[in-house]
């Protein structure tokens, strides 16, 4: 059985997805086109090797409409001869897209694959998809309480009795992290810098705020309250906010795929190998508590406890999430999104699953771990869970 493994795995830095960002001009297309040429040039790489392209995106619709992973191979320069898809599993999008990769490998249908995501939610803005009507309503007979997913962070907070100071608390450690890491050059690796229309280069992070504070995101109102909700959710403590959820984000990120052979063969190194995958669905009306049956089941398959693992990085949608996940697994804190997590790195819907990888296996290398379990919620009830191994 052939090994997947991962060459080489970049992202875009963070914009703040709206009007007046900083990569607000810049065409999604041309994030992800950005990083397949970065990925290229990299590794000294044929484009007319790879096999596939399979990008991440969540709101097919305008800039993102028209399958943007063809779109990105052609703007790229790569040959006409180079396919790509784009497929839609909500947050996990490219994390999803790096499964199908790797699987492909491993399955002898791919040697080379390029995987990653993309979203511009200042230029698609999420639900910018629907049109006339709702796509959930046919459900609504069998799960009458389908949540806005903060409503579903509400629930999981109330039901993991996690209070406002708590969520705070996370929040303004994954900017404390962050600032750190980025004031220490170790995201230096991971950013492809891209050119914005005033021929300036953007690569550092916007949505990080280092002077973040408890006191100071104390002060935010609930971002979810309403008198109709209230009514239906009397548990909620009403503790979601804007300061301790994930931001709206621009960004993409893309990793290049391969059997183990087949970079031998193109005298590449390869940094790390997949070691296993998992994908659930769950509850759908609180939406949010699938990484931890994704985590169950992937450990299980890895025959891995949570201790061998060196590195978590689940994604920050909303605090509550990552600490629901925490305390099913007792898990070592200081492992847990090491460099900060999408509170301040920011979440680009489509893209973020390849950037925890990214974020991940820069870390590992870092820090000589050897394992890295990734996993983050997604829309509808769902989760991917990921397990590499750190190589050399």
């Amino acid at each position: 059985m052939n090994s997947a493994v991962i060459v080489d795995i970049v992202r875009t830095a963070s914009g703040k997805g709206k009007p007046g960002g900083v990569l607000s001009g810049v065409h999604p297309v041309d994030l992800f086109a950005t990083l397949l040429t970065s990925l290229a040039e990299r590794n000294d790489l044929d484009p007319a090797v790879v096999d596939d392209v399979i990008a991440g995106c969540v709101t097919q619709a305008g800039d993102q409409a028209l399958n943007i992973a063809r779109n990105a191979v052609l703007a790229a320069g790569f040959p006409i001869e180079v396919p790509g898809t784009s497929l839609d599993r909500q947050c996990g999008s490219s994390q999803q897209a790096a499964h199908f990769a790797a699987q492909g490998v491993i399955a002898g249908a791919y040697d080379v694959v390029i995987a990653g995501g993309v979203e511009s939610m200042s230029r698609a803005p999420m639900f910018s998809s629907v049109r006339g009507g709702h796509p959930r309503a046919p459900l609504e007979q069998r799960f009458p309480s389908l949540p806005d997913q903060g409503i579903g962070a509400e629930r999981i907070a109330a039901r993991w009795k996690l209070d406002r100071e708590a969520l705070d608390t996370f929040a303004a450690e994954s900017h404390r992290r962050a600032a750190t890491a980025a004031t220490g050059g170790d995201f230096g690796q991971e950013i492809v810098p891209i050119a914005l229309p005033g021929g300036s280069l953007h690569s550092e992070d916007e949505t990080i705020r280092g002077t973040t504070s408890v006191a100071g995101l104390a002060g935010l109102k609930p971002s979810f309250h309403d008198d109709e909700t209230a009514g239906r959710y009397p548990e909620i403590g009403w503790h979601i906010t804007a300061g301790n959820s994930s931001p709206l984000t621009d960004g993409a990120s893309a990793a290049l795929i391969m059997s183990e052979e087949k970079a031998g063969q193109l005298g590449l190194t390869p940094r790390a190998r997949f070691h296993s995958f998992a994908v659930v669905g769950s509850d759908p009306e609180i939406m949010l508590t699938g990484p931890i049956p994704a985590t169950h089941k992937i450990l299980e398959k890895a025959g891995l406890a949570i201790g061998d693992i060196d590195a978590y990085e689940v994604n920050e949608a909303f605090a509550p999430v990552p600490l629901a996940w925490a305390a099913e697994f007792d898990a070592d804190p200081t492992k847990l999104n090491p460099r900060g997590g999408a509170i301040a790195l920011g979440h680009p819907l489509g893209g973020s699953g390849t950037r925890l990888m990214a974020t991940m296996v820069n870390y590992l290398e870092d820090a000589g771990g050897r394992y890295g379990l990734q996993t983050m919620c997604e829309g509808g009830g769902m989760a991917n869970a990921t397990i590499i191994e750190r190589l050399g």
